[in-house]
């Protein structure tokens, strides 16, 4: 009986051993992402000499183990075909989930009379403190000729805004109220849109965005200063 439960063992074995096909497989970073981000296809095949990628977008590989970006959100059908000489191929297919990214649209906009501010340079922050110091900067860029700029794949949080040129900023409306340079938490995969306002402020020439900021406080403190003596004066 032993001998032959071994034979019949041995001859599975020898079978299995005979069969010389390619087996087509493969695994990946992540079956969901964002636009623009990478995705990396491990190859897992067996008995392969050489592959094709086919990533659902019009764009192929034949590289062993690909990175592959998606530039437009939808679910995409990446199959791998398998090759060896002699034998018929094996494919293997699975479906990328290709989110849009998180976005934040924001348009700078003149407080009083609300007229676009191109060419502004737009930096985010992730607390208050950061954006007081100018520490820990997540992204910056510059106003197009309507005032806008877009960030992509950002992170679902709120951002503090400061808003940067020769004759606005963002800096004095910071102390009014903390919404003019505050979002709300960013809504994951959708389009948020935000609106920065500034006020009109000619720089003194030679001077940076840091000493803008510090000016700013320093006239919005002495503002505050000289108000409070008011109030103390009239309630004598």
């Amino acid at each position: 009986m032993k001998n032959f439960i071994l034979f019949v063992l041995s001859g599975t074995i020898i079978l299995a051993g005979c069969d010389s096909r390619p087996q087509a497989n493969f695994t990946v970073s992540s079956q969901v992402v964002d636009e623009y981000e990478d995705v990396q296809f491990t190859n897992t095949s067996h008995r392969a000499d050489y592959y094709e990628w086919d990533f659902g977008d019009g764009h192929v590989s034949n590289e062993v183990n690909p990175i592959h970006f998606y530039r437009s959100h939808g679910v995409y059908t990446v199959s791998l075909t398998a090759f060896r000489d002699g034998h018929p191929a094996d494919e293997a297919y699975m479906d990328i989930d290709v989110l849009f990214p998180t976005t934040l649209e924001i348009t700078v906009l003149e407080y009083w009379d609300e007229y676009p501010v191109p060419e502004a340079s737009v930096r985010l922050y992730p607390t208050l403190t950061d954006w007081d110091n100018e520490t820990n900067l997540v992204i910056e860029a510059n106003t197009d000729a309507n005032g806008v700029v877009v960030f992509q794949g950002l992170n679902p949080l709120p951002y503090y805004i400061d808003v940067y040129h020769a004759s606005h900023n963002n800096y004095a409306l910071r102390d009014e109220d903390i919404k003019f340079i505050k979002t709300d938490p960013l809504i994951p995969n959708e389009l948020n849109s935000f609106t920065a306002y500034v006020d009109y402020y000619l720089e003194p020439a030679g001077i940076n965005r840091e000493e803008s900021k510090k000016e700013s406080k320093s006239i919005i403190n002495s503002q505050q200063r000289t108000l409070k003596e008011k109030q103390a004066e009239q309630n004598k």
